[in-house]
């Protein structure tokens, strides 16, 4: 596609904004407290972790470096909606950086939560319980149309059906277990990705 090239700038700043917010305040977690190892959640949930990783990223690193290789996943989109799409990607910055700030130390990377876990309801928090996952899939799907590649949509999607079946139920099991009432509370009034109208 002749445009590649053109949108691969922005295509480059969504995602290596999106991995230096996400290192930066992963790393002052573990600098600040207790780190919970991804191997404590298991092998097989280990396993099916990487099996996603490969196919979802993959092919953002092969754009990244040569557009051209992720021709053959070509799809035809009008070019005002992969500039919309770089302004959407772009936009999902601030606020995911607004969201590490809301979580703080309480990030984890797994399931499973920490002996000091704090239940975090301000920011982003106070309206949804999962901003983290919206923002970055939106973020994912913006990065493939502004790529104009079906295979990275697809796998953007996966992601999301993916973290909606095996990884939410199980982090809010987690969390019922660790505040109880509390968080039953706050699920009454929040919603998994968008804000709860009706209660």
């Amino acid at each position: 596609m002749p445009n590649n090239q053109l949108f691969r700038l922005p295509f480059i700043v969504v995602f290596v904004g999106m991995m230096s917010i996400c290192g930066y305040f992963r790393y002052r977690a573990r600098q600040s407290g207790e780190a919970i190892p991804r191997t404590s959640e298991g092998a097989l949930l280990l396993l099916a972790r990487l099996l996603c990783a490969a196919p979802l990223y993959l092919p953002i690193f092969a754009y990244m470096l040569n557009p051209d290789c992720m021709s053959w996943a070509d799809l035809p989109l009008p070019t005002w909606l992969r500039w919309l799409a770089a302004t959407v990607g772009l936009a999902a910055l601030p606020l995911l950086y607004w969201l590490f700030s809301s979580i703080g130390r309480n990030i984890s990377e797994t399931t499973l939560t920490k002996e000091k876990h704090q239940l975090v309801t301000h920011g982003p928090f106070h309206w949804v319980r999962h901003p983290l996952y919206l923002v970055a899939t939106v973020a994912l799907i913006s990065m493939g149309i502004l790529a104009a590649n079906w295979f990275m949509l697809t796998m953007a999607c996966l992601a999301l059906v993916g973290i909606m079946v095996f990884i939410i139920p199980r982090e809010e099991a987690q969390l019922i277990r660790k505040f109880g009432p509390e968080y039953h509370e706050y699920m009454r009034r929040t919603g998994r990705f968008v804000p709860r109208l009706f209660q």
